[in-house]
This record gives structure tokens, C-alpha cells and sequence, in this order.
């Protein structure tokens, strides 16, 4: 697809990060564009930017809608939506790009911590390829780009369990490549790509947080004080019984606003690496010099990253804890 003017395009998880940045790039090449999320705010945040980055006549559509793709119900009402506000019959980009962090340990976190992650970044990418292939097929030509991780080849973090959402991206990663053939023999006008991002500047921690229910740092409980600061202590390797009160919040603030702050690439860049990709016919799309230096290790050596004085983390996460200026 070497242009996206005059196409039509579906973007879930549209209300921040990386969603919000392809928005506003597609309508500013003159995409029309149907974006989703939970967060109302957030996707009136987008509609605003890509209004102003559209090019003028009025051809270029934005529409937002609420949606939870973990939700079959919601996913149905949300395409019926597009079709009805954009008056179309078919898409030509979808993009699966929603997703939450999450459910981390298999065995301390909750269950349906646990469930809720794998539901909305598995579920999501589901949901809404059933929904919506039809009007890919019903295209002239069609993408399909969904976005795992690079926790879709590696199960892990430095230093710590990610057992749901890394589920959920090797699902989303197997489900992607096989497709590559599926979509041959059945569609061959609708193309996949597979997005794995690496690190990048998101708000992904703290509204992940929010998604989950748990409250501010300011107002958690004994339990989740307790919780927070024994992860802090496989983490950051502080002793449990050291960590205040105030300093597990502290450090349960920053870990997110680090993650946000401290990216190697921002959202907007690797918004750009994936319209790019797509642009180029490539259906691998690894986001970030992290992303391609996790895959070319574990092509190379598959043990070296589970093991926990890798020499490899040690070098692709210099700094991965946050740290006082």
C-alpha cells in the first residue's frame, strides 16, 4: 500500500501512545479513520490532533468510538458504528493495536488480573479480525497489522515475570504468521503485518493501572503496599524491609512515568516505523533498536535471555530502573 490517501482505516486502542500517533498520521496523509477505545478523553485528545493534521476540503473522516475489544458485544456494535458513520462497505487497514500490561506472575498475580490482560491483548486482536475481515475482503486491498511485542518472541522482563501479556503477544505473533498463508489462499488482496515493538514512550504502566482498578499510589492499601513493595525487591534487588510506605509509592509512581519518560523511541516514531512498513509491503515490523537486538539474541541463543546474568539484558537495558536526576 504505497499511499494511504483516500483509504479507510480502523485503530483500536486509539485514546494514547502508539494508536493515537498512527491516527493522526493516517488522516494527515488523507486516511479517513475510525478509532476505539475506553478512554473517552483520551479519544477526543486524538480527534482534536487529527482534525488539525488532516489536509483541508473535508474528505478525511475521524470518528471515535467507545469500545472494549475484549468485548465480542462491543466489538460487533463498534463495526456496526464505522460502517453506519463512515458510510462504507469495506476498510482497508485495520489496526490491532490496543493492549494493557498486566497479570504478571502466574502466581501472584490475581486471576483476573491475569485473564483480563490475555483477554484484551489476545482477545482484542480476535475479536476484532472476526469483526472486521469482512470488510477487508470486501477492499481492493487490505491490511491487517497487529501488534505484539517483542515479548512475543521473549517471555520475559529484565528481571521480572510477564506471564499474561507475554501469552497474549506470542498468541497475537502465531496467529499473525499464520494468517501469512491463510490470507493467501482465501483473500490474497489483504496483506498481514506483524508489529514488535520494543520499548517505547507510551502511558501504557499508569493506565494499565487504571484499567485494572487499582487506585493512585497515594491511595493504595496495606495488601497492595505489600505486594508493590516485594516486586520492587525482585526488581530493583532492595531488600523487602528497607522500602517505606512512602517509598513504595514513590517508586510505584516513577516505574511508570519512567516507562513513559525514559523510552529510547517515542510513540509518534514508532507510529511512523509502522505506516512505513506497511508502506513497504513488509509484513515484520520490528519497532526500536531494543526490538532488533532482542530478535537477533534469541535467534542466536534462545538461553542467554531467560538467564538472569544475561549479558545480552545487561546491554540492550542499560538502565532499566528508574533512577533520582
Amino acid at each position: 500500500m504505497e499511499s494511504f490517501t483516500g483509504k479507510m482505516a480502523v485503530v483500536t486502542g486509539g485514546g494514547a501512545g502508539i494508536g493515537r500517533e498512527l491516527v493522526v498520521q493516517l488522516a494527515a496523509e488523507g486516511c479517513s479513520v475510525a478509532a476505539c477505545d475506553l478512554d473517552e478523553a483520551g479519544l477526543a485528545g486524538t480527534a482534536e490532533r487529527a482534525a488539525k493534521a488532516a489536509p483541508g476540503g473535508g474528505e478525511v473522516r475521524v470518528t471515535t468510538h467507545r469500545c472494549d475489544v475484549s468485548d465480542e458485544a462491543q466489538v460487533t456494535r463498534f463495526r456496526d458504528e464505522v460502517v453506519e458513520r463512515h458510510r462504507t462497505g469495506h476498510i482497508n487497514l485495520l489496526f490491532n493495536n490496543a493492549g494493557i500490561g498486566g497479570g504478571a506472575s502466574f502466581f501472584t498475580s490475581s486471576r483476573a488480573e491475569w485473564e483480563r490482560t490475555f483477554s484484551v491483548c489476545w482477545g482484542g486482536v480476535y475479536n476484532c479480525t472476526r469483526a472486521f475481515m469482512p470488510l477487508l475482503v470486501a477492499s481492493d486491498e487490505g491490511w491487517l497489522v497487529n501488534t505484539s511485542s517483542v515479548n512475543g518472541f521473549w517471555a520475559a522482563g529484565p528481571g521480572m515475570p510477564m506471564s499474561a501479556y507475554s501469552a497474549a503477544k506470542f498468541a497475537v505473533k502465531g496467529f499473525s504468521e499464520a494468517m501469512l498463508t491463510d490470507l493467501r489462499i482465501n483473500a490474497p488482496h489483504v496483506q498481514v503485518a506483524l508489529v514488535m515493538p520494543g520499548h517505547v514512550g507510551t502511558e501504557i504502566v499508569i493506565n494499565s493501572r487504571r484499567i485494572h482498578g487499582h487506585p493512585d499510589p497515594d491511595d493504595m492499601t496495606a495488601a497492595e503496599l505489600a505486594e508493590a513493595r516485594e516486586r520492587a525487591a525482585v526488581v530493583a534487588g532492595v531488600p523487602a524491609d528497607r522500602l517505606s510506605d512512602a517509598e513504595v509509592r514513590a517508586a510505584v509512581k516513577s516505574m511508570g512515568e519512567w516507562f513513559r519518560d525514559r523510552a529510547p523511541l517515542s510513540a509518534a516514531d514508532a507510529a511512523t516505523v509502522i505506516l512505513d512498513g506497511v508502506r513497504a509491503g513488509t509484513w515484520r515490523i520490528l519497532v526500536g533498536d531494543d526490538a532488533r537486538a532482542l530478535d537477533a539474541a534469541m535467534r542466536a541463543d534462545p538461553l542467554d535471555l531467560y538467564r538472569p546474568d544475561s549479558p545480552t539484558l545487561a546491554a540492550v537495558f542499560p538502565d532499566m530502573r528508574p533512577r533520582e536526576e
